[in-house]
């Protein structure tokens, strides 16, 4: 054991970068999975502890005021229904900001669908005008229990009275309206009803909605939204800021336990005469493999106990949502489970390559041999003869044939360090993607910059001369949005009409082309993953009790709102089937250079307080986190790169002792030699640089793509980064190369002649 100890320590001496940059890299890596496992723990499970502990309902149906709700609790497979409860579309406004409102007419506290307070207190029959807020409403209106909310247009006033969490969709600005729970006698102008059905069975949600669709009539249903939707939008950015994490965190752990892998293939081919000696003196194979088992092991142990140690103390402090999603997975059932199994899994999956590697160095001979006079592959080629009959620098053409001369262990030092440059061009490319969601949102889905409301007090020609006198807008587009009705009638989509035939709206196509004539629609990825169609095909849409709506799908478009469910037709289309129809809002497009919010600002001031102005949400605001979590995925991906640079340099030092007798015999300099090996790692970096950006860019593309789907914006999202950028990083990579090998390279290469002979033999 004393001996195994000396021998670790003097290793360790020898290769304190190396060390360093291990134990380093394998702390990163363990922090990514450790944040990833946060955030997906913050995305799931607290939406599963308000749905449970409110006892929530997993189908909510909106319906016309006079429809029989109550026949929803004889259906099969209902356990219990909430309500039905009245509702009234409204806006309310405090200090300054508006946001559009469901008014719930809920006269106790119910059963099913109970909302959880988190401040205030719940409605009380001597308090008529109060009111109970949806807490992302709270938040978005700044509103606390005591204040107060007026409804613009009117002379009604709201008192808050209390802030509660729902498992139903959350508000969201422009798609989503906020909820609020009132007293019956503060709902003046019902609209509709809603109806919460909660199920024994939460698989057959499509079924019960069906069954109850048909059992009211199509024509008494407005909208149906599910379990599934709340626990979608409740996760949100957080499972895709998790999933980035992992993905990312899993690629460099494997690039991590090859990089040591490597190095210590790299080592035992170096020291195969120290190993010979220590088998000599008595050491056993199986000591010589724990020599290297253990030594790399307590590396990757040191690096994994202080990434778990340095997220478990400082987590939570990091500002914005990482440290909420920390602090959160904190006091959950599974962090302790977690903490450990991320950073033993991460140790014992380093632990078994280094072990693959260290079983070479137990099966060395303890009799020392000779090395060959030559190295295999070390003759020149063809190419290397006709090149150095060119005149070209002797230098640069034994450089190059010295990297490629063995082709397997060149091609796999190739592999490894393509492999963190390869994540490192997939993570510069979801950087790209998110940068034009914000620098070019009109080719991301997001033509519009504005969104505008009118709650009555103007007419519709008044609301179009106030935006035409203001210059800084482009274009108004006059729009409606409806629930329709799938096929099979298992759920609602959003029916958009926006722009006229004279004047389409500009929608963001990834597929087909833009719906020109009547009867034309694009549709969303999401939209035709629910209805099972593509573009060419006519759906028909059921729009309350009017006449079916049949569309032409002619383009799928980039659809980041409502999880890609939308249909977007011209409100020319809709009028030709409901001509009552009139704008419900307007989309504008802005000049150049306009400011948004100051636009919104002008724009409310002129219209009176009868105008509701908010920017478009774009979904890449909620994923300003992900910056962060790619730059400290590229630092821990350069690391592992940086630890595989050094092996393929020590390599090349140590093999090229050989041949440093011979190249002085033929009158090369000492600088020459180090020109040798120097090349020979530039062309190493290059190859992998050169294949990481061929092989980076597609996969790149497919995984953001596939992300895209998944969350029903669709393929046609991904961006590549800029040529230059990629040159950088090729350019970054080589000139490190040359300029970590230049100074080993150059000491090998002023060796005294008696070293180098003792080396040779």
């Amino acid at each position: 054991m004393r001996a195994t100890l000396r021998w670790a320590h003097s290793d360790l001496r020898a290769h304190r970068g190396e060390a360093l940059f291990i134990t380093l890299a394998t702390a990163g890596i363990v922090v990514s999975l450790l944040l990833a496992a946060a955030l997906f723990g913050y995305a799931t499970n607290p939406w599963q502890r308000i749905f449970t502990q409110e006892r929530g309902a997993h189908v909510w149906i909106h319906t016309a005021p006079g429809a029989d709700a109550r026949k929803l609790a004889r259906l099969d497979g209902v356990e219990s229904v909430a309500g039905p409860y009245p509702t009234e579309s409204a806006t309310v406004a405090s200090r300054g900001t508006r946001a559009a409102v469901e008014l719930r007419a809920t006269p106790h506290l119910p059963s099913v669908g109970r909302p959880l307070l988190t401040a205030g207190r719940w409605l009380d029959a001597a308090e008529p005008g109060g009111v109970v807020l949806e807490s992302r409403l709270a938040r978005a209106l700044l509103a606390e229990p005591g204040d107060t909310l007026t409804l613009p247009g009117t002379a009604r006033v709201l008192t808050v009275e209390g802030i509660a969490d729902s498992a139903e969709p959350g508000y969201s600005p422009g798609s989503q309206p906020g909820l609020v729970w009132a007293l019956p006698s503060a709902v003046r102008a019902p609209n509709g009803q809603v109806t919460g059905v909660r199920l024994s069975d939460p698989a057959e949600t499509d079924y019960a909605v069906q069954r109850a669709v048909t059992v009211l009539g199509a024509d008494a249903v407005g909208e149906v939204s599910t379990w599934q939707q709340g626990r979608a939008a409740a996760q949100g950015e957080n499972r895709l800021l998790g999933q980035v994490l992992g993905l990312f965190g899993l690629g460099a752990l494997v690039a991590a336990a090859l990089a040591v892998h490597g190095a210590i293939g790299t080592r035992i081919r170096g020291h195969l005469r120290d190993l010979s000696v220590l088998k000599a003196i008595g050491f056993t194979p199986g000591q010589v493999v724990r020599i290297f088992l253990l030594q790399h092991l307590a590396y990757a142990a040191l690096g994994a106990v202080a990434a778990a140690a340095l997220t478990e103390g400082l987590g939570s402090r990091v500002p914005g949502r990482l440290g909420d999603a920390v602090g959160v997975w904190q006091g959950l059932p599974g962090h302790t489970a977690a903490l450990l199994a991320v950073p033993v899994g991460a140790v014992l999956f380093i632990g078994l390559t280094t072990g693959l590697a260290a079983w070479r160095a137990g099966r060395v001979s303890p009799v020392p041999v000779a090395r060959p006079s030559a190295a295999r592959g070390a003759r020149l080629t063809g190419v290397a003869r006709r090149a150095l009959g060119l005149r070209l620098p002797a230098a640069l053409v034994l450089g190059c044939h010295k990297a490629f001369a063995g082709r397997g262990r060149s091609l796999a030092g190739v592999a490894r360090l393509t492999l963190p440059l390869l994540l490192i061009v997939v993570a510069l490319s979801a950087w790209t993607t998110l940068d034009r969601f914000h620098g070019s949102p009109a080719r991301m889905g997001l033509p519009a910059a504005l969104t505008v409301r009118s709650d009555g007090g103007l007419t519709d020609s008044g609301v179009r001369s106030l935006l035409a006198a203001d210059p800084r807008v482009a274009d108004a587009y006059p729009g409606v949005e409806l629930a329709a009705l799938v096929p099979g009638q298992t759920g609602t989509i959003a029916l958009r009409g926006v722009g006229t035939h004279a004047r389409p709206y500009p929608c963001a196509l990834a597929e087909g082309r833009t719906a020109r004539g009547p009867d034309e629609a694009v549709a969303g990825q999401g939209l035709l993953d629910l209805m099972h169609v593509r573009v060419g095909d006519w759906v028909r849409l059921t729009v309350g009790s009017q006449q079916p709506q049949i569309l032409h799908i002619v383009g799928r478009s980039i659809e980041p709102q409502n999880a890609g469910r939308v249909a977007t037709t011209s409100l020319d289309t809709l009028r030709e089937n409901d001509p009552a129809l009139s704008p419900a809002f307007y989309e504008l497009r802005l000049r150049p250079g306009a400011d948004p919010r100051r636009v919104a600002a002008a724009l409310t001031a002129a219209g009176g307080g009868h105008l509701d102005v908010h920017p478009v949400t774009n979904p890449a605001d909620g994923l300003s986190p992900l910056r962060a979590v790619v730059t400290g995925l590229i630092a821990v991906l350069a690391l592992i790169g940086l630890v595989e640079l050094l092996t393929a340099i020590g390599g090349s030092v140590r093999e090229g002792e050989r041949d440093v007798l011979a190249l002085r015999a033929i009158g090369m300099s000492p600088r020459q030699i180090t020109a040798i090996t120097v090349t020979a790692t530039t062309c190493t970096a290059l190859a992998a640089a050169v294949a990481a950006t061929a092989l980076g860019l597609p996969l790149a593309r497919r995984l953001i793509d596939a992300q895209g789907d998944s969350s029903g914006i669709g393929a046609g999202i991904a961006q590549s980064p800029p040529p230059g950028l990629l040159l950088l990083l090729c350019a970054g990579a080589v000139l490190g190369a040359a300029a970590l090998a230049a100074l080993p390279a150059a000491r090998a290469a002023r060796r005294r002649l008696a070293d180098t002979l003792s080396a040779v033999g």
